[in-house]
């Protein structure tokens, strides 16, 4: 394979395109794109290349040989080429050392939970969380004796006072899902790192966080002390509402035992999912993203000046209360203000019921109504996209801790896609003259 300019001169977007100069991952140097890999096993010359391959998964750390040569594929959820080209990339994206995929995003924050918590620990998350997240947390962790306390991280003390010495994580969102709040992510690493002074090394707090709503044209966590990144590929990522993934970031020497956790409880993302998110999806985030930005504020700001909205949250207001640290953690790859895509509002009544009903109403009338809006789950897509958290993907969530956590039963999540914004406002303000 012919070796190109080296990225380093280039800016990071650019490598999103272009990938590393060099791979061993493949040799497609007459490919201007790579192959579809769609091969669940792979033909291997003799049995020693075999045990070789099985004796080289998962055993990288200081094996050089395995660093200077090609990898022995064996079975694709062990590892194939597709996914392995891009987990370098969005190991790349997100300013980390390695990244592994897996099918969601629930595989992949299973999968960070499980490689660095055992029985018998704990782990400290902010009280506004995904609804499967925080079933996770609270059905199936029980069962492994493994237990989350609950705080709101928008005030740092909370922290320390929670961490006792079972205390293994520190998890979190920011943007947070739906109601877009934000956590001090080095905020957080300082108080974590303070703790860890006073830590046997085998008994670090790692801060985890999920860094979906962002994505990493909009904010990269790992460069501000974070452990582990984890997203939702599913999202702005592949952008096109197409294929599902999840992936995690982090240090070197993590990836032995995320591919082991991969090869043993599953959850390996296909290879024909890898494909389009390695060749179009992260390729075009960069683009995709300014574009939905732009319109997230065109609409943020014509919802924020309609007497009927009663609030707006939404990074790149002025008027949203965390503007500043908006501006401080949320950039692009050439520093700038990146607030993202995603709006949450509700509609203004004197009860939260009341909101409820008339939220529940401006949905319907969407649904059946919009052209340009979706009535939908999921988020980051190149369409314009809405749902009801409190009823939809925060149903897990008991309605009494909704209300308890700040999480409005009256709330609208808006993900913003690639339409004209006036088009996207027109719908919006015919939805609302019909309230």
């Amino acid at each position: 394979m012919k070796q190109r300019k080296k990225i380093e001169r280039h800016s990071l977007e650019t490598g999103l395109i272009h990938g590393k100069s060099i791979s061993k991952k493949w040799d497609f140097s007459h490919h201007l794109v790579p192959p579809i890999s769609s091969s669940s096993t792979f033909r291997l010359e003799s049995a020693k290349r075999g045990a070789l391959g099985f004796a080289e998964f998962a055993h990288h750390a200081g094996k050089e040989p395995i660093e200077s040569r090609a990898p022995i594929y064996i079975y694709d959820r062990l590892g194939e080429p597709n996914k392995e080209i891009l987990e370098e990339n969005l190991a790349a994206a997100e300013n980390g050392d390695i990244a592994v995929t897996f099918s969601t995003g629930m595989a992949a924050i299973s999968a960070a939970f499980g490689c660095v918590t055992g029985s018998g620990d704990e782990i400290i998350a902010h009280n506004i969380l995904y609804g499967c997240t925080y079933s996770l947390l609270t059905n199936w962790y029980p069962r492994y004796k493994i237990a989350t306390k609950f705080v709101d991280m928008k005030e740092i003390n909370n922290i320390k006072k929670n961490v006792t010495p079972r205390t293994r994580v520190v998890y979190f969102e920011t943007p947070v899902n739906p109601t877009l709040d934000l956590i001090d992510i080095k905020a957080v690493v300082d108080v974590v790192k303070q703790v860890n002074k006073s830590r046997h090394k085998t008994r670090k707090i790692f801060v985890i966080i999920d860094n979906t709503f962002a994505s990493p044209f909009c904010q990269r966590p790992l460069e501000l002390g974070v452990d582990f990144v984890i997203a939702s590929l599913t999202k702005n990522i592949c952008g096109f509402g197409t294929d599902m993934g999840g992936v995690v970031i982090g240090p070197k020497w993590s990836y032995d035992v995320l591919l082991l956790y991969r090869k043993d409880f599953g959850g390996a993302l296909a290879a024909k999912s890898a494909w389009p998110l390695l060749v179009y999806g992260l390729p075009s985030l960069p683009t995709r993203m300014r574009q939905q930005m732009v319109s997230a504020q065109a609409v943020a700001t014509f919802l924020e000046s309609d007497p009927r909205v009663k609030f707006v949250s939404y990074p790149g207001l002025k008027s949203f209360p965390q503007y500043e640290l908006a501006r401080r953690q949320m950039k692009d790859y050439d520093g700038k203000f990146a607030p993202g895509s995603l709006l949450y509002f509700t509609l203004k009544g004197k009860t939260p019921n009341v909101r409820h009903n008339k939220g529940e109403k401006f949905i319907n009338y969407i649904a059946k109504n919009a052209y340009t809006i979706t009535l939908a789950v999921s988020l980051g897509h190149i369409r314009t996209l809405i749902e009801h958290p409190s009823s939809m993907t925060h149903s897990a969530i008991p309605l009494e801790d909704q209300v308890k956590s700040g999480l409005e039963p009256g709330g609208i999540r808006l993900s913003i896609g690639l339409e004209k914004p006036s088009d996207i406002i027109h719908d919006l303000a015919k939805a609302l003259d019909n309230l």
